[in-house]
């Protein structure tokens, strides 16, 4: 029996649908047996506990539902198909929206899923009743790409907004560092201000301190803590601003003057590249202007004589 090419096409998204149908089997039975097992504990501790006749006031609820039934099945996240359905650059991109979290890790796994099993059997459903086979093949295939990429393609556009954020951010964020430095205030104390009560003008900057004082105060060190802050964004300016934070922590002394310095070459560096950007949007408004202004000052400039020449020439002929 010999297939043709198309049909070989429609096997193969079959086969790679039941895989992704299997692979979504095997997963829920994980899940399925992990419950069960969870059960089978919560009535041994049940019993444990009726037979030392423990009141139901000494300790916790035991008819309360346990905490791993409770909980969503983060451990698919480390099994060797999480794993490659949330690579480590998808779990960056993840923290640099600002879901440092298991569970968009989670939502992430489960949309990605969903997506590229559901729009190639929508686009089937939508566009294969009477199309040729290749056509069909060529709308399944570009579907499945479509649900499979969708969640990164969002994930890296508000990545990007992100820190382009925070670059305008930067600047008023060493400005009001400066500022509470200035009234007398320690690092730690400028630091712990500025998460808390400005966390409407420093959006990104603002959420990223928030969970850097949070680690401070846990124990990590605050190189460790502002570690996040200086590497998650991908900004030089940034970076070195951390790295000034962390001598001045470690080695103490004024800050003032070098958050100064530290302000006017980014102000610079600003100024440097708005002129940048200035220069290409002049470059690109001269082909605007060639393909709009350009005729309209033609016709203003040179329509009388055009339409005196067309007289001329229209009297000689009579």
């Amino acid at each position: 029996m010999t297939f043709t090419p198309s049909q070989l096409g429609v096997l193969s998204l079959a086969l790679l649908a039941l895989g992704l149908l299997a692979a979504a089997g095997l997963l829920i039975g994980g899940e399925f047996r992990r419950a069960r097992r969870g059960e089978v504990l919560g009535r041994a501790i049940r019993r444990g506990a009726e037979s030392a006749d423990v009141a139901p006031a000494a300790g916790p609820d035991l008819d309360a539902p346990l905490p791993t039934e409770a909980e969503l099945p983060f451990h698919w996240l480390d099994t060797r198909l999480g794993r490659l359905l949330v690579a480590d650059e998808d779990r960056k991109l993840i923290d640099q929206c600002g879901f440092p979290s298991l569970r968009a890790q989670l939502i992430f796994l489960v949309s990605r899923i969903a997506l590229a099993a559901l729009l190639p059997i929508a686009a089937s459903s939508v566009w294969g009743a009477g199309q040729p086979q290749r056509q069909v093949i060529a709308v399944l295939v570009g579907a499945f790409v479509v649900g499979f990429m969708a969640p990164k393609w969002m994930l890296s556009r508000r990545a990007a907004a992100r820190r382009e954020r925070v670059a305008h951010e930067l600047p008023l964020f060493v400005d009001l560092l400066r500022l509470l430095q200035g009234v007398g205030l320690s690092l730690d104390q400028s630091l712990q201000i500025m998460a808390a009560d400005f966390p409407h003008v420093l959006r990104v900057l603002g959420h990223e301190l928030a969970i850097a004082n949070r680690q401070y105060s846990q124990g990590r060190t605050r190189e460790h803590s502002l570690l996040r802050l200086a590497t998650l964004h991908k900004n030089d300016n940034l970076a070195g601003l951390v790295a000034l934070l962390v001598q001045v922590d470690r080695h103490g002394g004024a800050v003032q003057e070098p958050l100064r310095q530290y302000s006017d070459r980014l102000r610079e560096h600003r100024r440097a590249e708005m002129k940048e950007r200035i220069g290409k949007i002049t470059v690109k408004m001269t082909g605007v202007m060639v393909i709009t202004l350009l005729p309209a000052l033609v016709i203003v400039t040179a329509g009388p004589g055009f339409l005196a020449v067309f007289r001329s020439l229209g009297a000689l002929a009579k």
